[in-house]
């Protein structure tokens, strides 16, 4: 029997591109480039499978290519903003996800950054780098103390619950939560947690905000310039989830006047381009999209997107099916 014919947009974990060619008529991106969209096009015309990632942009007008072949999308990660689901649905595509396995990295990841930008840690390091540290004294690079800080989480989901537990019980920070629906009792007295009636309230309430809510076209610039105005002025922004919920010029205003303390940032508008603003100031701690980044956590993604795959190949609905 001819096996399914599946592209790979960019390199995967050994351990996962192994049992994909031991089941599969695979074809990598060897030299791991960033793909065109003409190049997404070809494989979509070529393929039965395409497996992207988030770096991969898959728009209406990428996923019209006529002849069209490819009959499933195995997205490697659990965001799926940059493909046009409507247009996937319309054109029988099915689209999967990896949800579960990268909760607590992601949640690392939130709370390095929160530590970085309240303690001025790559400040620290810059100075140290560059020769210029001079010695200790008393009024040497002061940051904020985080233990008992006041910790606004936007979005309830894995990632902010599994964030919720490590602030709360490793740093006795009291939680307060925004979601669009009541969250239940029970996840909110675990953590002692208040769910406030409003993102605007929470803002104004929090010491250290940290964004856990999906991409889409609704939450796009969810922090605005009106938003990050209501912050306190000693405020703390950390971003895991999707560069586009922040307006960065307006983030970038806020932090060169001092209006916001200081910004965490995994992900960004347009990534990987950012706007160079951000590389000229101080307050803000940046790191290159490493939320879901150890060994373990991308072979399990790559294992789930590969579950799914085998899944819809044997004619049965992949667990994670998203359209």
């Amino acid at each position: 029997m001819t096996k399914p014919k599946v592209f790979l947009t960019r390199r995967w974990p050994l351990a996962c591109e192994k049992r994909l060619l031991d089941h599969f008529d695979v074809t990598l991106n060897e030299d791991n480039h960033p793909l065109t969209p003409a190049e997404l096009k070809a494989a979509l015309r070529d393929y039965d499978a395409v497996l992207p990632t988030v770096s991969d942009a898959l728009p209406q007008e990428v996923l019209s290519v006529e002849p069209l072949r490819c009959r499933m999308l195995g997205n490697f990660g659990v965001g799926f903003n940059h493909i046009d689901i409507e247009t996937a649905k319309a054109r029988a595509i099915t689209v999967t996800n990896t949800p579960d396995v990268l909760t607590e990295c992601t949640a690392d990841i939130a709370m390095l950054l929160l530590l970085m930008a309240a303690r001025r840690a790559s400040e620290g390091e810059r100075l140290v780098r560059s020769g210029q540290w001079a010695g200790w004294h008393p009024n040497h690079l002061l940051g904020t103390q985080v233990t008992g800080k006041t910790l606004g989480l936007v979005g309830f989901g894995r990632i902010a619950k599994a964030m919720a537990t490590k602030a709360h019980f490793g740093f006795g920070m009291p939680i307060l939560v925004y979601a669009p629906r009541p969250v239940p009792i029970a996840d909110l007295e675990r953590f002692g947690a208040r769910q406030m009636e409003s993102l605007e309230a929470l803002l104004e309430s929090s010491d250290i905000v940290s964004l856990h809510c999906p991409g889409s076209a609704a939450n796009r610039h969810l922090i605005n310039a009106e938003r990050l105005a209501m912050m306190k002025p000693e405020a703390i922004l950390i971003n895991t989830a999707r560069g586009d919920l922040i307006d960065s010029q307006a983030l970038i205003e806020a932090l060169r006047h001092r209006h916001l303390a200081a910004a965490g940032l995994d992900v960004y508008e347009g990534e990987p381009r950012l706007d160079p603003d951000f590389l000229t100031l101080d307050n803000v701690a940046l790191l290159p999209h490493l939320g879901s980044a150890t060994l373990e956590t991308r072979t399990a993604m790559g294992m789930k997107v590969i579950d799914n795959l085998e899944a819809f190949f044997k004619g049965a609905i992949p667990t994670n099916r998203v359209a």
